[in-house]
């Protein structure tokens, strides 16, 4: 039915088509290659990261993606240290 309807000029009908059959294009950010010193505290990567966006090496879209992971590994950081204490705490 939703075929025929397209087939009749029905532009609602067809997007539901085409929705269904097609998938939607995602964006994709584009690989990128500067120095970082992963090894480095966290806070020094952001301020690479932030120097290779200043310099033009690196879009400002990326370099917010970049210090997103940096910041979520941080966080994983963080709660991987608080495990170890706990299980020191409790282990005594």
């Amino acid at each position: 039915m939703v075929i025929e309807k397209a087939k009749e000029g029905d532009l609602q009908a067809a997007s539901l088509i085409l929705a269904r059959v097609m998938p939607t294009l995602a964006a994709q950010a584009e690989k990128v290659q500067f120095n970082l010193d992963t090894s480095a505290p966290l806070a020094q990567q952001v301020e690479q990261v932030l120097a290779a966006t200043a310099e033009g090496e690196i879009a400002p879209d990326n370099a917010k993606r970049i210090i997103e992971v940096i910041g979520a590994l941080g966080a994983i950081r963080q709660m991987d240290d608080i495990e170890a204490r706990l299980k020191a705490l409790e282990s005594h």
